[in-house]
């Protein structure tokens, strides 16, 4: 194995963080044998609206979802940058912190990955990372083809690979994918419910809903 355990890194707005987020680090971690997986919350998403909560907010809300579990760390590095949070930057911060050799495996959903190409030097991700694509049982790999583009398309036919162990002996340069429980839960639900008074008790961690509870968060006004 390279020197270091592998480390899985799972990037969102987290406006708010969810179970959904939380089981899908947990169940790669599994997966994959990932010494840890960092949260990092966007800071500035390029692609997006405003998030309905502060950078700092929402980095908050991860710390105390992820609190009393070893393998997710809450990452605060976005918010150290001015910058829109793109994913090569942030990669780029992860290498210089641990070294070339250490694997690192970026993690996102299916349909994230069959519009990558669309996503700033989209190709050099793969210099610095693995790629974990998570996706619903019975949407399997060959039913993306016809979503990615060409470029997209012959990465994927020269990267994917069955063989996970791939990932921890590697430090980057893989695309493996795995099948997750389907939690048919959205941020953008969440921020509907508790504009419209309602509770997302059981959709997102007690200690989450406490947060939002106490700050006063995502009211109609704030909803998006």
């Amino acid at each position: 194995m390279a020197a270091g355990g592998a480390i899985g890194v799972l990037g969102g707005t987290f406006d708010p963080v969810h179970l959904a987020h939380l089981r899908l680090a947990e169940e790669a971690a599994e997966a994959f044998g990932l010494d840890q997986v960092h949260l990092i919350a966007s800071a500035a998403p390029p692609h997006r609206a405003a998030p309905g909560a502060t950078a700092e907010q929402r980095l908050a809300m991860v710390r105390l979802a992820v609190a009393g579990n070893p393998k997710l760390v809450a990452d605060d590095r976005e918010l150290r940058r001015s910058a829109p949070s793109y994913s090569i930057d942030t990669l780029d911060s992860l290498r210089a912190e641990f070294g070339g050799a250490r694997p690192i495996a970026l993690i996102m959903g299916a349909d994230a990955f069959v519009l990558l190409q669309t996503w700033r030097r989209w190709l050099d991700l793969f210099s610095y990372a693995h790629i974990i694509v998570a996706h619903r049982p019975g949407w399997e790999p060959d039913d993306w083809r016809a979503s990615m583009g060409e470029a997209l398309r012959k990465q994927f036919d020269t990267r994917l690979s069955a063989d996970r162990a791939r990932l921890v002996n590697a430090p980057a340069g893989a695309i493996a994918t795995l099948p997750i429980t389907q939690l048919d839960i959205s941020a953008s639900a969440i921020r509907a419910l508790l504009a419209a008074d309602r509770s997302p008790r059981y959709l997102i961690p007690e200690s989450v809903l406490g947060y939002i509870a106490r700050n006063d968060l995502y009211k109609e006004s704030d909803a998006r």
